[in-house]
């Protein structure tokens, strides 16, 4: 008894967290469908070195594929809602992976060589302002569904009713 009790404590509180989260970011972690997430890996940059920032991480469906494909990078995973973090931790064994329960919009992204992210457009409209801000020209930023206000895609790719957008930042006299 004392178990089945632990065990629906432990499952309400989960799921109160959930709760907590998304009303807390405006959205619930969703992951990224299969085929989106084989278009968007098959179509990002060669990198050889650097550093990956996935926004938003979740459940690590793209994180995990980012620490293969690109195995000589850093990668690191930002997520703020507790559930899919101690998940995707929990499945975490790369070496060149590290998650960070943090709100990415408190981080420096400066250092990045390519930015992931599938957020929604609140979050993308305030993300704007943060990457104009603190990306170094030349640096690769790719959303998948939800575009960057303003900016130019060097590319889009359909998948299904979904669109993949890739982003290269400007040099400093450019326009994005």
């Amino acid at each position: 008894m004392l178990y089945f009790v632990v065990t629906l404590s432990v499952l309400f509180i989960g799921l109160l967290l959930l709760l907590l989260f998304t009303w807390k970011n405006g959205v619930s972690p969703m992951p990224t469908s299969h085929k989106i997430r084989d278009a968007l890996l098959e179509n990002l940059p060669e990198l050889n070195d650097g550093t990956i920032i996935e926004l938003g991480s979740g459940w690590g469906n793209i994180l995990f594929p980012l620490s293969k494909k690109y195995a000589d990078c850093s990668i690191i995973g930002f997520e703020n809602s507790p559930i899919p973090y101690l998940f995707s931790s929990f499945l975490n064994h790369s070496k060149n992976l590290k998650i960070v329960r943090h709100d990415f919009f408190e981080k420096p992204l400066r250092d990045a060589n390519l930015i992931v992210c599938y957020l929604f457009p609140k979050s993308m409209e305030r993300l704007k302002e943060k990457l104009e801000r603190e990306l170094c020209p030349g640096t690769h930023v790719v959303s998948h569904t939800h575009e960057i206000p303003t900016w130019k895609p060097k590319q889009t790719i359909s998948v299904d009713s979904s669109m993949i957008y890739l982003y290269e930042v400007p040099g400093r006299s450019e326009t994005i």
